[in-house]
């Protein structure tokens, strides 16, 4: 009887334990795998047990239960003892009746194994890549042993396993290059907050990697370039493009074009053929819920007015709810945002504008209400609202960390990294803080992205990554690091003090080229590279430790 009922899904919560050995009559080593799903799982909970063959033969040979019970007691709220074998592909395993949910009807003991069609070695593998995330790489691919795992109930856990440690930029390092088999040159990124990836490049095309960044299908559009992507899970991209109107909707399982979202004003011919400049990432699921509206620039080419705006567009229904701050892009401090943030907390859009040319930069930040719809703050450099002291020396680019509720900028001539908080907005509120002497190149093209309460700054010479650091109370005036911690600023503002900055690349990796986007998915950070193929993904080594400062 095939064990067809596995593929049924079962809720984290109803799993009170787990235990799947290899029958004793095996003449192989096998390993135990025990979780306990009752609560939050801790290292305490895991437990696994191993037989080699040698002992087998020096010593009689126990049956399912006593090793269990050689073990200590397992699991919780079930029937304990009672067993179920298994013959998976021939090989026969032995499981704990207790572990399965009610609904796999197998309590009731029966005197033969239940035949499982499935290949016994990939069972293994799984159960070997949960054991032991950081041994060797399985030899199976990622998406293999999940769709492996899922029928046994085990993807999560999976998925938890093959997943890099938390992404500290101190001691991140290049994991591996995701290349697309056609047209590999990027053109857009869209990572999730689960490590996925959507990647746009060459003529249109869309690759989507797991979670696991195991590559899982490609499917080309009807544009030509891609320049504006998001993933709205659970398996929809949407895209805009700069060579044809509207915001678009593609299913990226099947490769379907779903929808299209046009903006349009009968009242107004000046709006006609907008394109898409930039889409808003989703914020996290933490911050915000799943009917966050999707947040699209719009701008008109075609007329001399440059008309755009900030569309809001309902993630269910795809159909346009708000038009957020409509302006005439004709001069620099009026032209469509290239940059677009969520900020559902406080209940805010930002956005960014920047524009280069031979007299240098220019360009302009504000904060909307998105209830309203009015301007709460904003300012423009060189001059204008909201002057920098650093005047001459505008920025190159901006983002917002989300979490830590502050904006981040880097200057185009120095190269200084500056941060305001969003609470406490002002005329000037920009704190300044200088790179060593490997960032003294400048700013100019540099890209910046807040990922993890990081912020990581592409120069001229490499990556560099700033991370913020906490103040011990102990009377020591110490500091130490803190990356990936929420810590609210004092009254009186931010001290740079509490910033310390390094490089995540070496001087050879950075002679791949200059830096062109950086993206942040999970764990992971993914960089592209002018005329380079394919995508960086840069991750924590699992080896890496922690490093005192003082």
């Amino acid at each position: 009887m095939a064990l067809s009922i596995y593929r049924e899904n079962l809720k984290y919560g109803s799993i009170c334990s787990f235990v799947l050995l290899p029958h004793p009559g095996a003449y192989e080593d096998w390993a135990a795998f025990v979780a306990f799903a009752s609560g939050r799982p801790t290292a305490a909970s895991h437990s696994y047990a191993c037989v080699n063959k040698s002992e087998e033969n020096s010593s009689p040979r126990r049956t399912a239960e006593q090793q269990l019970a050689a073990m200590g007691t397992v699991g919780g709220g079930g029937r304990s003892g009672t067993m179920k074998q298994l013959n998976v592909g021939g090989k026969l395993f032995s499981l704990e009746a207790s572990s399965l949910s009610l609904s796999l009807s197998l309590g009731f003991p029966s005197p033969t194994p239940t035949f499982v069609d499935r290949d016994p070695a990939l069972l293994s593998a799984v159960l070997a890549a949960i054991r032991s995330p950081s041994s060797a790489a399985p030899d199976f691919p990622a998406r293999v042993l999940l769709d492996e795992a899922n029928f046994y109930c085990l993807h999560a856990h999976l998925l938890t396993a093959l997943s890099p440690p938390p992404l500290r930029g101190f001691s991140a390092s290049l994991a591996s290059t995701l290349c697309p088999a056609s047209e590999p040159f990027p053109t857009a990124l869209a990572p999730h907050h689960d490590g996925s990836l959507c990647l746009a490049h060459g003529a249109g095309l869309v690759t989507y990697y797991s979670p696991a960044l195991d590559h899982h299908t490609t499917f080309r559009t009807h544009l030509h370039r891609i320049t504006s992507l998001l993933q709205l899970p659970p398996r929809l991209a949407v895209l805009g493009s700069d060579s044809a109107p509207g915001l678009h909707v593609y299913d990226f399982l099947d490769g379907e074009h779903v929808a299209s979202v046009q903006w349009s004003d009968p009242t107004d011919t000046r709006v006609s053929k907008a394109k898409v400049v930039a889409v808003a990432a989703r914020p996290p699921t933490d911050v915000a819920d799943k009917n966050s509206p999707i947040l699209a620039t719009f701008e008109c080419p075609q007329t001399s007015h440059r008309e755009n705006c900030i569309l809001a567009v309902d993630p269910v229904t795809l159909k346009p709810t708000q038009e957020i701050d409509r302006q005439s892009g004709s001069a620099a401090k009026s032209s469509a945002p290239g940059r677009v943030v969520h900020l559902p907390a406080l209940g805010l859009v930002f956005a960014s504008s920047v524009s280069s040319g031979a007299f240098g930069y220019s360009g302009y930040m504000r904060l909307w209400d998105i209830r309203s719809g009015n301007v709460v703050w904003e300012t423009s450099e060189p001059g204008g609202a909201g002057r920098s002291s650093r005047f001459g020396d505008p920025f190159a680019d901006a983002d917002v960390d989300v979490k830590q509720q502050a904006i981040y900028k880097v200057c185009s001539k120095s190269g200084d990294l500056a941060v305001a908080d969003l609470r406490c907005l002002g005329n000037d509120p920009w704190v300044y803080m200088s790179s060593g002497p490997r960032g003294s190149a400048g700013g100019y093209g540099s890209v910046l992205c807040c990922h993890r309460s990081q912020v990581f700054v592409s120069r001229n010479d490499g990556l560099e990554v700033w991370s913020r650091l906490e103040e011990h109370c102990h009377n020591t005036g110490e500091l130490t690091e803190q990356s990936g911690i929420k810590e609210r600023p004092k009254s009186e503002g931010i001290d740079e003090r509490f910033y310390r900055s390094c490089y995540v690349d070496t001087e050879e990796d950075a002679k791949r080229g200059m830096i062109q986007m950086i993206e942040g998915g999970g764990d992971c950070l993914f960089v592209t590279r002018e005329e380079m193929q394919g995508v960086e993904v840069w991750e924590t080594s699992r080896r890496a430790g922690s490093i005192s400062l003082s």
